[in-house]
């Protein structure tokens, strides 16, 4: 199959966040009209204002980006947050989208659904096949809600809904606030500061052994606009370059790119997370997509970014 962006209205929700930034620069290309909407417009969490929203700009495709999310300490800090925030922003745009006829929608997961001891690299056909980690799960929860919401509204009414599962991100416009960014844009603020203060060390949580996969976003956005364009079935689809690092080797390449020379101390008394982390790639690749940005490449534009001022610094805000 193939579904032709041209000529239709996209409306990206979460347009503002690092992924839906990167949907809305990889959408200019399609000769599409693209919708946006901030938080001063709609507020996702109120069934009646997207309801409004949605029925006033009728759009014939929504990428679902927008999303409360965090890293380890947000999660574990804000549960209640993560889950309620998280169901009904999905809810809210699924049944809306349902309501006015969206031709085509995909909704955006995220790879924590997957079980924490998940065969490695973790395929599709992994999902509730085991207990969650514990430190995400509030937010996993939420996502996987959202996918079997698309599956059920596509089973229920045949509506042309799809759920893509994004590795862990990052690039332009990522949250770079410590208390609750992300591994990635973690490390780099704190290269990036204990550089400029001469520090002799910076401390890492754990022990830099858990394995994760990075794709950069802009990748990422490419990523979902091909399967806009050519996917069209039942079950999800991980968005992932196919290979993994432990945090410690990422905090050292990070340190490299960045110009940090000092040490590498663990603190013992944070958790790891998940062991590893590997989605497998194998599903999209066979489609004929395959990532073009490489780590190295990836965070030094990301750095870039960031000494630009192209980051947010968000404390427990959703990515709207």
């Amino acid at each position: 199959m193939h579904f032709e962006l041209g000529g239709k209205r996209v409306w990206v929700a979460g347009h503002s966040g690092m992924v839906g930034s990167a949907v809305v620069r990889r959408l200019a290309r399609e000769n599409c009209d693209i919708l946006t909407a901030g938080r001063d417009t709609v507020d996702l969490k109120r069934q009646t204002e997207v309801e409004t929203f949605i029925r006033d700009a009728r759009p014939d495709v929504v990428v679902m980006a927008a999303a409360k999310v965090g890293g380890i300490l947000a999660n574990d800090t804000y549960p209640a947050d993560f889950l309620y925030d998280n169901l009904m922003i999905e809810a809210n745009i699924v049944e809306a989208s349902h309501q006015v006829g969206v031709e085509k929608f995909l909704f955006l997961g995220s790879s924590c659904i997957y079980p924490k001891f998940a065969d490695q690299p973790i395929r599709e056909d992994s999902l509730l096949t085991g207990a969650l980690e514990p430190t995400n799960e509030w937010y996993a929860i939420a996502k996987i809600a959202g996918i079997k919401l698309a599956q059920a509204y596509r089973k229920q009414f045949g509506h042309d809904y799809i759920s893509a599962m994004p590795t862990n991100l990052y690039g332009p416009g990522d949250n770079f606030d410590l208390n609750s960014s992300h591994v990635m844009p973690a490390i780099i603020r704190k290269a990036h500061e204990a550089k400029i203060r001469g520090d002799s060390e910076i401390v890492m949580w754990g022990t830099g052994q858990p394995r994760r996969e990075f794709l950069h976003a802009d990748d990422c956005a490419d990523a979902l606009v091909f399967l806009l364009k050519n996917y069209s079935d039942l079950e999800h689809v991980n968005v992932g370059s196919g290979e993994d690092i432990t945090i410690l080797e990422l905090t050292e390449l990070v340190c490299d790119v960045v110009g940090f020379e000092g040490r590498i101390v663990h603190d013992l008394t944070k958790p790891d997370g998940t062991p590893r982390k590997l989605m497998s790639a194998d599903k999209l690749r066979s489609m004929g997509w395959r990532p073009q940005i490489g780590l190295r490449e990836g965070i030094t534009a990301t750095y870039s970014a960031f000494l630009a001022g192209e980051y947010s610094e968000r404390q427990g805000r959703r990515a709207v």
